[in-house]
């Protein structure tokens, strides 16, 4: 491509609304262009980065022996009704009417639309297994639309689906798919993590994200680089601590700790330390209320709970006139003791002896509290959030904490969706059973700006091989009817004719403008000719990769240089 005739505007300074990196160098390089918030244009260079992102990933999937399809965007919502996520799925789902008043969604994802076709097309355990798959837009309105195609209302993602007959079957696709994602991510070049994740809205009894590591990525993992054990730390498990030596249990006693309504401040009061006193939420359910205790520096890890409960309909009481209803005290006062509701406490604090928690007495906290006297009906399980400091919940050692962005994520859905919308095969015996599914994606437009976070420097973006939209770019230092612009057509023809894909920097603009244009859109491989090399008969071969090293090319045969620069690109 020549470079005045590509449609590449690049810019010397970005939106003052861009902060992440990556947002600012694919607006700089002329990759993408804001309709509106969360909404983006992907121009040449943009949309050949994304193809060849869609490609490596579609590559793998056919290897993986998936299937691909297109499924529409406009969905019924008569479908999800059936499926009863029509009012679950909230506010980020675009909806719509039709003139006939007919409700749609835009498609924010795809179980409902691929379980409908496979329902009405696969009937019998031979047809089993199948995964099918494809590469589209989907449509979701976030309520913080940021960091550009990071997380945006309109994006490009793929989406595999596979249905089975029995647990093993899904759990081989789901290894399979798994290499295939660790293939995908391994050919894109990225520093990525495989994590236990929860799976939220999708449901499902097991979930792993795919984490680009990224310091200014939106999700943090702990990692346990001695074993293995990694997880969001939304999940991530922790090694309790041990039992506290043996001490007196000392007789219960109240406190009057006057306008002290946090840890902090009954802890200084009280002259404790602060993790030596409980905190209790109080929560609502459909069933009624319940209560769940963590330590004074801990913080409660609300999807743990929602988690180990096995239900949705968890909701922290948050109004004051509410929580003195349930405990008889204000916030800053609650406790557990003398609760007629379940008490869910973490098992970190099960150790903890003579601790400290609310009187639901207002201005009153009670000390000297024992789990076996006091609060003997208490459950234990992980509830709280995982920390620095923290040991791995199977090895013992300690856990690292890295931030990072989620680039996929693959399911184990099991009968979530075929059972709610019906959807059964015949089995050996002639006995109708519901399919187990899986769900696998991947964030194609996402994936560019994790590589971008991984891979810039102050000059401009660096590509890793598999994505990088030029192979080599040809600046020529002199003007258009020169020897050396000749010449710089001359090596582009050649390099275009061996099956390399040049960018050739033809413009009348300074060396400068460039150069900082070469480095800011990526050009992993500049080609520099000027009069003085020419004269001397001298190319230098600069690569962006290594400090920029250069390469001298002299005493080589016009005929042969575009060989020779073969030899350097391929080295």
């Amino acid at each position: 491509m020549k470079f005045s005739e590509y449609f590449l505007p690049t810019l010397k300074e970005t939106p003052s609304d861009a902060k992440l990196a990556s947002h600012k160098l694919m607006l700089q390089a002329g990759m993408i262009r804001k309709v509106t918030a969360g909404v983006y244009d992907y121009l040449p260079m943009g949309f050949k980065v994304l193809k060849k992102v869609e490609e490596v990933v579609r590559e793998e999937m056919n290897r993986a022996g998936c299937q691909e399809v297109k499924l529409p965007i406009i969905q019924p919502a008569d479908l999800w009704r059936e499926s009863r996520r029509w009012d679950d799925y909230g506010d980020e789902m675009f909806k719509l009417s039709d003139r006939k008043d007919q409700e749609f969604a835009l498609g924010p994802t795809h179980e409902e639309i691929i379980t409908d076709m496979v329902r009405n097309e696969l009937s019998s355990y031979k047809d089993l297994p199948l995964t099918l798959y494809q590469i589209n837009d989907k449509y979701r309105d976030e309520i913080r639309p940021r960091h550009g195609v990071m997380r945006s209302r309109e994006f490009l993602m793929k989406d595999a689906y596979s249905f089975h007959g029995s647990q093993e079957s899904l759990e081989e696709t789901y290894r399979d798919l798994y290499d295939a994602y660790a293939r995908v991510f391994d050919r894109l070049g990225l520093d990525w993590y495989a994590v236990d994740a929860p799976s939220g809205l999708m449901g499902g009894s097991y979930s792993q994200e795919f984490i680009a590591v990224a310091d200014e990525g939106g999700e943090e993992i702990a990692v346990c680089d001695e074993c293995g054990y990694a997880a969001n730390v939304d999940i991530a498990a922790y090694k309790p601590s041990e039992d506290e030596a043996q001490v007196e249990l000392k007789e219960l006693e109240e406190v009057e700790t006057p306008g002290k309504e946090t840890v902090a401040a009954v802890a200084d009061y009280l002259d404790v330390p602060g993790q030596k006193i409980v905190k209790t939420f109080i929560y609502s359910t459909d069933d009624g209320y319940l209560a769940a205790l963590v330590g004074g520096n801990d913080e409660l890890e609300e999807t743990k709970l929602s988690s180990h409960l096995g239900r949705s309909d968890l909701e922290m009481v948050s109004t004051e006139s509410e929580i003195e209803q349930v405990t008889g005290a204000n916030f800053g006062s609650i406790g557990p003791i003398g609760l007629d509701i379940p008490i869910y406490a973490d098992a970190d604090i099960k150790a903890m002896k003579n601790f400290i928690v609310g009187a639901n007495r207002n201005g009153y906290h009670l000390k000297n509290v024992n789990w076996e006297r006091d609060l003997e009906d208490a459950k234990f399980t992980d509830l709280r959030r995982v920390q620095e400091g923290d040991r791995c919940p199977r090895c013992g050692d300690e856990l690292d904490f890295y931030r990072g962005i989620e680039v996929g994520q693959i399911f184990q859905l099991g009968e979530k969706y075929s059972r709610a919308l019906d959807a059964h095969y015949q089995d050996e015996d002639g006995q109708l059973k519901p399919y187990l599914m899986g769900c696998y994606g991947i964030g194609i437009s996402r994936v560019i700006p994790a590589i971008i976070q991984q891979n810039y420097d102050e000059d401009g973006v660096k590509w890793t091989e598999a994505v990088q939209p030029f192979d080599v770019g040809i600046i020529v230092l002199d003007d258009e009817g020169s020897d050396v612009f000749e010449y710089g057509s001359y090596l582009y023809d050649e390099l275009s004719d061996r099956g390399y894909d040049p960018l050739f920097d033809d413009r009348d603009e300074s060396p400068g403008v460039k150069f900082n244009d070469a480095d800011l859109i990526g050009l992993p491989v500049m080609i520099i000719i000027g009069p003085r090399g020419m004269k001397n008969g001298e190319l230098e071969v600069e690569f962006r990769a290594g400090g920029k090293e250069t390469v001298k090319i002299d005493g080589v045969p016009r005929g042969e240089v575009a060989d020779r620069i073969g030899d350097l690109l391929n080295r």
